[in-house]
């Protein structure tokens, strides 16, 4: 009950911190001074005075209010204050990343990780006694295979379609199958003829012409989204690597009296190729960063 009236009379009265401070002062040097004079010892008693610690001083209250335990040093304020002004958040200019150049000094056996490899859907090798060997590249043409039924664009059928139009050119007389790329309708895309043999897929033009065929008839169907962002990345592979103009990026019936690559692929590489189109961009973002 004391320590509760002490403590209930401390917030009624709230003396001055000063005045309790010299009071707490003076008796603990009485008693010191009284201990001192036992012990014979007047010196050693002064030069205690400063480290008792019995009274609630202001700088213990200090203590006891920042979390501290009597006895122990005022906690750090967590607020400093300096002459020194904060450094100023300045960010650095970080320039934009360019897209990774494309050697054009690759050997014409190499082809593009996002290619599947032509081991993959055969063992057979070319006839290369048949096949004359690629002169510089300088243009692209793209095709349709117009075969029916329409494909699927499971990896399967993309094996057999693969196959099927490599046997009916061999009954052609040719060296392989005529085209240097397939894509299918899940956008992947096919080694087929090796580069470095001359293609057989537009009679009068193929000394220097790489071939892009897309599986389909696209005068009855219409290419899907997938196999035109391969189309699109597959070109404008070759245009880099290969140095081809925008202008001599063609569709067979560009080069010759044919319906193919048929109306609806026709279409959409008109606009692909159009200022302001997905290839004419694609090619634009390339050169920019070269």
């Amino acid at each position: 009950m004391a320590e509760r009236r002490e403590v209930s009379d401390s917030k009624q009265t709230q003396p001055d911190d000063r005045a309790q401070a010299a009071q707490c002062s003076e008796l603990s040097r009485r008693r010191m001074l009284h201990l001192a004079t036992k012990a014979g010892t007047a010196a050693i008693a002064l030069s205690s005075v400063s480290t008792l610690g019995g009274c609630s001083s202001s700088a213990q209250k200090l203590i006891k209010k920042k979390g501290g335990a009597l006895g122990q040093p005022i906690p750090a304020d967590p607020i400093t204050y300096t002459r020194t002004p904060s450094p100023v958040y300045r960010p650095t200019y970080t320039p934009p990343t360019k897209t990774p150049e494309i050697k054009t000094t690759l050997p014409l056996s190499s082809i593009p990780s996002f290619v599947i490899a032509r081991t993959k859907w055969t063992s057979a090798t070319p006839k290369r006694w048949l096949a004359d060997s690629m002169t510089t590249i300088r243009r692209i043409t793209i095709h349709h295979d117009a075969i029916m039924p329409v494909p699927t664009g499971s990896y399967a059928d993309s094996l057999r379609r693969m196959n099927l139009i490599r046997r009916g050119h061999l009954n052609n007389g040719w060296a392989d199958i005529g085209y240097h790329f397939a894509i299918d309708p899940s956008g992947r895309i096919w080694q087929a003829r090796p580069l470095e043999l001359q293609g057989a897929h537009v009679k009068d033009h193929n000394p220097g012409n790489l071939g892009i065929v897309v599986f389909g008839n696209y005068e009855k169907m219409r290419p899907t989204q997938a196999t035109l962002n391969s189309v699109n990345k597959m070109v404008a592979y070759a245009m880099q690597r290969f140095n081809v103009p925008l202008t001599n990026v063609h569709t067979h019936q560009e080069l010759r009296n044919t319906a193919c690559p048929g109306r609806f692929l026709q279409e959409q590489m008109l606009r692909t190729r159009a200022r302001g189109g997905k290839l004419a961009l694609a090619v634009g973002n390339q050169a920019s960063h070269s």
